[in-house]
Parts: structure tokens; C-alpha cells; sequence
């Protein structure tokens, strides 16, 4: 296990396991370029693959075996044991608060009025989070906070959600709320466990570091994850606990990010068929849970606005996209460039 101070090394996985879904493949990349007028001012390298919940590969761009930090990509499996356990019903916990559970939200008011409502039913007070205040994800809301004079505070993080969730696991338990961030924390050991199973991983094959908000990240090989986002479609069918979590989020995207993000635009225009989550340093997975398929990319670089057109184009590539929703989404699959005044003045562009 990585610490704080060796956190793990991005790059091609030593790692491997006897799964297919872990099994490297190794092609041409996806490349999302800035072009500035007829220039190809800057290119980015992207990584990506979708499997089905056998985890064969269904198609594939550059390294299915690189390993990679999922960040906030494992919010989803980081919250199935909120309700496998039963901390979730013990507390009363909604749709919409299971949902944010596996957000990355913008501070709107509708995530923190909802962030506050979980804490208050489990007894737990905002001091008691150890995710560090940011600014929030939507830069209007972030200009809004500012002219109001708001402060920054921890319920503003984007991951406040998860870690409430945390903090209610622990006290379902009866496990200490002090240090439930720490990895030899029983909650961080109970999300570990839960982590593996879906991956597949072996337990000397995922590598750990400390994530933004101050819990333990898990490093995967990239078809790992997209096996465990097939696996989950496909559970969520029968109901139970991957059912209700991943009903939560295709119910209230919403929650899952907020205005103006990917996420939730792809959930609301796909409604019950696509699940989407981003994560920090351009990585994504997304799952077609009609297909029981699985999607995983990384952006070698970690470049965030190279995320959304590369996701777009491996969904349509793979045709898990309707026609009608890259229309409706075309914002997001070739983005504009513009200069300080707000003026155009070039895109990103994926190409193969």
C-alpha cells in the first residue's frame, strides 16, 4: 500500500492479473488536438477501451493496461457499501442522497442543502469532514459565492457527499468518526474490499496513493475499471445494492456533478440506459446498462478539457450514443476555443 508520501507511478501497469479484463492490449491512441485556426496548436493522448461483463474487449484505443488512478471514477463503488451494509436505510438516507454519494458536485445549493440533510440524519457536524474546502467546479457558481462573500468551507468540496457517506458508514458500525480517512481506517478498509471485488484486482495489484479530498485512491489497470463498470451494469439489473446505487444516479444526475456538466447531461438525455462519472486527471468511466457494457479512458496528460470530447467519441464510436444526444451534446464533443474576449477562435478536436 502507497502512502502520503509514495503515491503511485502513472504509467504502464507491472501488474497484471490472470483476468481478461486486465490483459494489456496495446493500439493506437485517441488524440484530442487543439486546433487554432489551421494549426495543431497542442494534441493530447487518450486511452481507452469498453468491454462487456465478461470483459472481453469490445474495441480499444491505445493502452487498455495503463494504470490509472481512478479519483472520484470510483465514487460509485466507494458508496456500495453505504448500502450494503444497511447505513443508508439505518439513516433514512433518500434516492438523491444516494446519489450524491457518487457525485463530484458543483457547491449548488441543491447539493449543499442535501450534503447538510445527510449529516443532520446521521448526527454528524460539517467540522467532523476532512475533505478541504476548493472553489467550486462551476466557475458561476463560484463568482456567485464570491460577490455574496460566502467563505469556503468543507461541505463546498465537491466530494462532500462521499465523505458524508463515509462518516454515516462509520457510524452505522459504531467504528470511530475520527481518522475514517486514514487507509487502516475499518471504512477504508470495508471501501478497499469492495473496490477489489468489482475490479477483480488481486490485492497485491491495485496500488494506493491519498486522493484531493484526503481519502485513499485506488490505481487500476484502465480495463480493470471498465470491467467493474460492465459488471455493475449488468448487477444493477437484478436490483439490490448495485441496483439502487446506480438507480440513484441515472435518477438524479443531478447530483452526480450539477449545471453545465457532462455527467448529468448524459444521464438526462440517455436517462435509464448510460451511467457517466468523471474523474480528476481526464479520467472517466461510463457503463451502457442496456448492453452491459463498460467504458474506461484516461487522458495521458490529465488534461480535463480533453475528458469530455474523447468520452463522447468513444460512446458514439462504439455506438452507445444515440444520434440525438451527440446533437444535443455537441458542446461538449468539440469544444470551443476562445481568447479573453469571449470570441472563437478555435476547437478540440478527436481524431484516430
Amino acid at each position: 500500500m502507497a502512502s502520503a508520501d509514495g503515491p503511485p507511478v502513472l504509467g504502464r501497469s507491472d501488474h497484471g492479473t490472470a483476468r481478461r479484463a486486465t490483459l494489456s492490449l496495446i493500439g493506437q491512441p485517441l488524440s484530442v488536438s487543439a486546433r487554432r485556426g489551421s494549426v495543431v496548436e497542442s494534441t493530447h493522448r487518450v486511452h481507452a477501451l469498453v468491454v462487456d461483463a465478461e470483459g472481453d474487449v469490445v474495441r480499444s484505443w491505445g493502452d487498455t493496461g495503463w494504470l490509472t488512478v481512478l479519483r472520484s471514477a470510483a465514487k460509485p463503488l466507494q458508496t456500495l457499501p453505504l448500502v450494503a451494509d444497511g447505513a443508508a436505510d439505518h439513516f433514512g438516507f433518500s434516492v438523491e442522497e444516494i446519489a450524491l454519494c457518487c457525485g463530484s458536485h458543483n457547491s449548488e445549493e441543491e447539493h449543499l442543502r442535501t450534503v447538510r440533510a445527510m449529516l443532520a440524519k446521521a448526527g454528524i457536524s460539517e467540522s467532523q469532514l476532512v475533505c478541504g474546502p476548493h472553489a467550486p467546479l462551476l466557475r458561476k457558481r463560484e463568482r456567485e459565492l464570491a460577490d455574496a462573500g460566502i467563505p469556503l468551507t468543507p461541505i463546498m468540496s465537491n466530494c462532500s457527499g462521499k465523505h458524508a457517506g463515509m462518516l454515516a458508514l462509520a457510524a452505522f458500525h459504531g467504528w470511530p468518526l475520527e481518522g475514517y480517512e486514514r487507509p487502516d481506517h475499518p471504512v477504508q478498509c470495508r471501501i478497499r474490499r469492495e473496490v477489489l471485488d468489482w475490479t477483480q484486482c488481486d490485492p497485491g495489484s491495485i496500488r494506493e496513493g491519498v486522493d484531493g479530498c484526503g481519502v485513499p485512491t485506488f490505481a487500476v489497470p484502465l480495463a480493470a475499471a471498465a470491467g467493474a463498470m460492465a459488471r455493475l451494469a449488468s448487477a444493477a439489473r437484478d436490483g439490490g445494492t448495485p441496483g439502487r446505487v446506480v438507480g440513484a444516479m441515472v435518477r438524479y444526475p443531478f447530483m452526480v456533478a450539477g449545471s453545465e456538466r457532462l455527467c448529468t447531461c448524459l444521464m438526462r438525455e440517455e436517462r435509464d440506459r448510460l451511467l457517466a462519472k468523471v474523474g480528476a486527471e481526464g479520467v472517466y468511466v461510463a457503463a451502457d446498462l442496456g448492453r452491459r457494457l463498460g467504458v474506461a479512458l484516461k487522458v495521458e496528460d490529465g488534461a480535463r478539457r480533453a475528458g469530455p470530447p474523447a468520452l463522447l467519441a468513444v460512446l458514439e464510436r462504439t455506438g452507445i450514443l444515440s444520434r440525438g444526444t451527440m446533437r444535443a451534446l455537441a458542446r461538449f464533443s468539440a469544444p470551443q476555443l476562445v481568447n479573453t474576449r469571449g470570441e472563437g477562435v478555435g476547437r478540440l478536436v478527436v481524431v484516430e
